[in-house]
């Protein structure tokens, strides 16, 4: 059976506010909830980044929800906090939380002042990070050195089971790497042919059998202008090559980049709809793509709208 998720975006509304959302979205039937793990907003104009770990705690303490949080390990992250804090959670609240490990974008680890590796090595240290957290996950002493260093590490509160590690990838060259090593695949919504192909590499690179989880970006409203102004007015940076959205490295060159984006170039990237049944029949298609769990943004602020109306009629046409 389907599973739909609610997204709660750190970028674009307070933690406090988020929390109030997650409670009303679990009350109308969504059945998970993500986060993405942001030092800064993509815009001033989104004008939020709380702290993912300290809400998932919260969450995870007054909803039923399960929480994954996509992470980038390895610059602004050490591996073996990220899997403390993991162990941690998941001690407290068995099973419930869960990260999509990625290569990370420039515009949150900036902050290190490290400088930013190419693509290649930042692959290779997410693997490296994942091999420490599996290790100090199934209690081993680790010392590690490479293009991450670990000393001497070992964690003394572990969960009975470790928590899952997926691969976050939006590329189909991305996706079939990670079916080698991930538990499963995290992967964002753009249109049925890109997708097949990420689906395909996945499961061609290792990754048949294992879960497969999508992010969907969509713009719903009652009325379809505001459905659009709001996704523009909100997510227009975002629309670009994931090559662009990686290297960018402030807010303010992200907001002059979406200055010559147009409304209809959110077509693509964005489903932009205030029809129910195109939303149900879009969401419909990821399913049969063989995506069991389906996390649903929406990117424009009307966020009880959203989840009042897919908890009424979305919801339970998916899961039935």
């Amino acid at each position: 059976m389907a599973l739909i998720g609610f997204h709660a975006s750190h970028e674009q509304f307070t933690p406090s506010e988020l929390l109030r959302l997650s409670r009303k979205a679990e009350g109308a039937g969504f059945q998970a909830a993500l986060n993405s793990d942001h030092f800064h907003p993509w815009t001033d104009a989104q004008g939020q980044s709380g702290f993912a770990w300290s809400f998932m705690g919260a969450a995870l303490a007054s909803t039923g929800l399960s929480f994954g949080v996509v992470n980038a390990p390895g610059q602004r992250y050490h591996p073996a906090l990220v899997a403390q804090a993991l162990a941690t959670l998941n001690e407290m609240f068995p099973g419930r939380a869960w990260a999509a490990l990625g290569s990370g974008q420039y515009l949150n680890e900036a902050i290190t002042g490290t400088g930013w590796p190419a693509k290649d090595l930042r692959n290779a240290r997410l693997k490296e990070c994942v091999d420490v957290m599996r290790a100090l996950f199934r209690g081993e002493t680790v010392t590690h050195r490479g293009l991450v260093t670990v000393e001497e590490a070992k964690l003394y509160t572990r969960p009975v089971e470790p928590p899952m590690l997926l691969g976050a990838a939006v590329t189909a060259k991305t996706a079939r790497w990670v079916g080698s090593w991930a538990d499963g695949l995290l992967t964002t919504a753009r249109p049925p042919t890109e997708l097949r192909e990420v689906v395909s590499a996945f499961r061609e690179g290792g990754g048949e059998g294992k879960p497969m989880f999508l992010k969907v970006q969509l713009s719903y409203a009652a009325d379809e202008g505001r459905a659009r102004e709001g996704a523009y007015n909100q997510w227009a940076s975002n629309i670009f090559a994931n090559t662009v959205l990686t290297d960018l490295r402030t807010p303010a060159q992200f907001q002059e980049a979406a200055r010559v984006v147009q409304p209809h170039d959110l077509d693509g990237p964005l489903r932009v709809s205030n029809s129910l049944q195109q939303h149900m029949d879009w969401l419909g298609e990821d399913l049969r793509l063989g995506f069991e769990r389906l996390y649903l943004h929406n990117v424009n602020r009307e966020q009880d709208a959203f989840i009042d109306a897919f908890g009424a009629q979305v919801i339970p046409a998916l899961t039935r």
